[in-house]
């Protein structure tokens, strides 16, 4: 029977919920897992984006390279 009082196919509908969550767990595992710190962008990763996109100039670039490493 597909429907009895809150069973469907046999489930209760608690364990249907159960399982979509858990299928969307699965798949979303690889792109965030909880509690695994995020890699976080260093200023020196920071400057080199800024570089590569155009925002600083060659002086400002190694004038702020100098510094940080410093």
């Amino acid at each position: 029977m597909f429907y009895n009082g809150y069973h469907f196919f046999g489930m209760h509908l608690i364990w249907w919920v159960i399982w979509f969550f858990f299928i969307i767990w699965i798949f979303a595992t690889p792109y965030y897992v909880p509690g695994r710190p995020r890699a976080k962008e260093t200023p020196l990763d920071i400057l080199k984006r800024r570089y590569a996109a155009g925002e600083l100039n060659t002086e400002e670039y190694n004038e702020k390279k100098k510094n940080l490493e410093a």
